[in-house]
C-alpha cells in the first residue's frame, strides 16, 4: 500500500466508487470530477491509498479560515478543513485510514499550518474512537443538522447534527498521541473514583438496547462522562424513534457543556462487564 496525490483523470474518477462503497450513496451524490480535479490542482490536497492500482481509499480537503469573533479577515486563521476519509469495507482495520490522516498531517505541515478540522457524528463510536482516542482531536463545538437531510445509507431519516473536530496538529498533546500509535488507556471506575461525573447513565430499554435517561444530571463537576451507544448504526436500522432519542439527547447535553465552557478531551471505550462507549470532557478553564 502506498499513499500519493490524486490529481490524473483515470485516477479521480476511481473516487467516486470508494465514496458510494464507503456511505451508500448514489452516483449523482458524489463530489463530481471536476470539483476534485480543481481541489487538487487548485491548493486544495487529495490523497489516495493505493494497492497496486487500485484506490482502496482517500482523504480530501481544502484550505478554509477558523472561527474568528472579530469582523476582520486578516484575523482569521488558515486551517486545513478535512472533508471526506474513507476506506473501502474490505481494506478497513489495517490502519489505512490513520495512514492517510499522517499524509493529510504532514501535507499541513508542509503549507505551515497548525489546524486541521472536519465533522462526524458524535453518536458514532468508531470515529469517535479514531478522531479523538487514536488522533488526539479535540471537540468544543456541535453543529445542528449542519448538512440538512441526507439521502446516504449512514444519515438518512435522521438529524445530520456533527461535531467538529479539532486536530491541533502541533501540540504536545497530538505528537504524544501519535507517537503511542494507539488509543489511551482509561479505566472507567478510576475516572468516576476520581470524582468524574457520568452525565446520562443510560439504562436498557424492553428491546434490550441502551438507551439515554429522560433526564440527564445536572452538570456540577469539572470533569465528564457523557455516554453515546457502541453501535449506533445498528439501532438506526432497528428503532429509528430510539436513534433519535438519542440525537436530541446528546445534541442537548454537548450543546450546554459547551456553553458552560467543556471541552472533549477524550474517548473511552469500556470492553467489560458489557461494551459501553463514553466522551470525556474537561474545563477549559474557570469562570
Amino acid at each position: 500500500m502506498i499513499i500519493r496525490t490524486i490529481q490524473s483523470t483515470d485516477d479521480i474518477k476511481q473516487v467516486a466508487g470508494v465514496e458510494m462503497a464507503t456511505w451508500g450513496e448514489k452516483p449523482e451524490d458524489t463530489v463530481p470530477d471536476h470539483v476534485l480535479t480543481a481541489i487538487s490542482r487548485e491548493g486544495g490536497v487529495l490523497l489516495g491509498a493505493y494497492e497496486d492500482d487500485l484506490l482502496i481509499g482517500f482523504t480530501l480537503g481544502w484550505l478554509g479560515t477558523s472561527d474568528s469573533e472579530t469582523s476582520s479577515p486578516a484575523s482569521h486563521r488558515l486551517k486545513l478543513v478535512s472533508h471526506m476519509t474513507a476506506v473501502l469495507s474490505e481494506y478497513r482495520d489495517q490502519r489505512i485510514g490513520y495512514q492517510l490522516k499522517l499524509a493529510q498531517r504532514e501535507w499541513a505541515l508542509e503549507q505551515g499550518l497548525d489546524l486541521i478540522t472536519w465533522t462526524y457524528d458524535p453518536l458514532e463510536s468508531r470515529n469517535g474512537n479514531f478522531n479523538i482516542g487514536l488522533l488526539g482531536c479535540t471537540c468544543q463545538t456541535y453543529l445542528r443538522n449542519y448538512y440538512g437531510e441526507m439521502s446516504d445509507s449512514l444519515s438518512r431519516g435522521l438529524p445530520s447534527d456533527r461535531f467538529r473536530a479539532d486536530w491541533w496538529i502541533t501540540s504536545l498533546e497530538v505528537k504524544e498521541r501519535l507517537e503511542g500509535g494507539s488509543p489511551r488507556s482509561i479505566v472507567l471506575g478510576s475516572l468516576l473514583d476520581d470524582g468524574a461525573q457520568l452525565v446520562n447513565p443510560a439504562g436498557r430499554n424492553s428491546s434490550g438496547f441502551y438507551a439515554p435517561p429522560t433526564s440527564p444530571s445536572q452538570i456540577t463537576a469539572p470533569k465528564l462522562l457523557v455516554e453515546i451507544p457502541t453501535d449506533y448504526q445498528q439501532i438506526r436500522q432497528t428503532d429509528l424513534d430510539l436513534a433519535l432519542s438519542w440525537r436530541i439527547s446528546i445534541r442537548n447535553i454537548f450543546e450546554e457543556c459547551f456553553d458552560l465552557d467543556y471541552q472533549v478531551r477524550d474517548y473511552l471505550y469500556q470492553r467489560s462487564p458489557e461494551p459501553r462507549s463514553f466522551y470525556l470532557l474537561e474545563k477549559t478553564h474557570e469562570n
